[in-house]
């Protein structure tokens, strides 16, 4: 397996350490890979900068810092504008469309999906947003199933609200597949 750097960024209160923290802990507990995840926030939290950064591998790991990511999500303008021009050349970038004007010219894959819109469309609920994102991300990527996915949300996550992140899971999934390499 190709080593894995991953950087998700937006906006503290749109979940990207959260969803950082579940393909950690899902590449590592469940494909049997090593897995490491870091993050940064704003001190102002919910509405400021957020970044969390994920090295998936089947090999030791030894500097826990993504420098070049070979997949950038970005769920901000002000994300995009701040990482784009770290992206590995010939990478992916992730984009949703309804944040985020990708007009720089980017030596990358860009996939711009309106993961935001389809969240609200077929489910009604922002909160999960993030999972919808990381549906997106383990199906570009697909080092990491959604099985696995699934088995820490359930570890980490009420009951009730499940199903509602098992949809929004394969919404994203659902978006990404036709751009899969």
């Amino acid at each position: 397996m190709e080593r894995c750097r991953l950087m998700f960024s937006g906006a503290g209160g749109q979940g990207v350490i959260t969803a950082a923290i579940i393909l950690a802990e899902a590449a590592a507990m469940y494909e049997n890979l090593n897995a490491v995840q870091t993050q940064t926030y704003g001190p102002e939290a919910r509405g400021g900068s957020s970044r969390s950064e994920v090295i998936i591998a089947d090999t030791p790991i030894l500097f826990p810092k993504v420098i070049q990511p070979n997949v950038l999500v970005c769920l901000t303008q002000e994300a995009y504008n701040k990482f784009h021009p770290l992206i590995r050349p010939g990478g992916t970038l992730l984009s949703d469309a309804r944040y985020v004007n990708t007009l720089k010219k980017v030596d990358a894959y860009r996939v711009e999906l309106p993961m935001y819109k389809t969240v609200m469309e077929k489910i009604g609920n922002s909160i999960v947003f993030n999972i919808c994102m990381l549906g997106a991300v383990i199906e570009l990527m697909g080092h990491v199933k959604p099985e696995s996915v699934m088995k820490v949300l359930e570890s980490r996550m009420p009951p009730a609200s499940l199903e509602m992140n098992r949809k929004a899971l394969e919404l994203g999934i659902d978006l990404a597949s036709p751009f899969k390499r």
